[in-house]
């Protein structure tokens, strides 16, 4: 019976270290690949910004936000930025049909989040009395993969008295732009761009 007890705790020894090394290998492969990642942003930012690839995010829901989204998207492709917008360049609604929600959910979020890995800036529209959920998230990775910021906001609601956008969000930022008029909007972004790039 003691023999049994000691192989039984040199396996769950075995297996805890074991454990341990996968955890530390494969945390130490993201680690080198985030720092490569790093690596790659410091010299872009090294040479002025470069890379000229704009994930365009926010929300796409109504017929308003779907020519808003056009009219910014034109507004950087004239500048000579290439815009990846997911209501113009994501999945085909063909693509779509007869898939189970599923297999809708992985199609569109891994889309979505590769082509903000792919991206060297996301542009965020910050509309919305809190801004699209799902904007949010693909900040979030553009911000965790040291991808270069910016927003947009034409919307006059606030989340609170005092404090127009959460913290978290416009933490990531470098630049807002904001302007109720969004005519006005475009206009100013046009003139940043004509000094500045991105």
């Amino acid at each position: 019976m003691k023999n049994l007890s000691r192989l039984a705790g040199a396996i769950i020894l075995c297996a805890g270290v074991m454990f341990n090394i996968a955890v530390y290998a494969n945390s130490d492969s993201h680690a080198s690949e985030a720092a490569s990642q790093n690596e790659v942003e410091a010299r872009n930012i090294q040479k002025g910004g470069i890379g000229k690839k704009v994930y365009l995010a926010g929300p796409m829901f109504n017929q308003g936000e779907k020519d808003f989204n056009l009219k910014f998207t034109k507004l950087l492709e004239d500048c000579g930025y290439q815009v990846f917008l997911p209501q113009r360049d994501g999945i085909e609604a063909a693509q779509l049909q007869g898939k189970t929600e599923e297999e809708l959910i992985k199609m569109i979020f891994e889309l979505d989040a590769g082509e903000v890995k792919k991206a060297d800036i996301v542009f965020m529209n910050l509309d919305g009395r809190v801004p699209d959920e799902g904007a949010c998230v693909e900040l979030g990775i553009a911000y965790g993969f040291g991808k270069r910021c910016y927003g947009f906001k034409t919307d006059t609601r606030a989340v609170e008295s005092g404090l127009e956008l959460n913290p978290m969000i416009s933490g990531c930022m470098i630049k807002i732009f904001k302007n109720y008029n969004g005519n006005k909007l475009i206009e100013e972004v046009k003139q940043y761009l004509s000094k500045n790039s991105l």
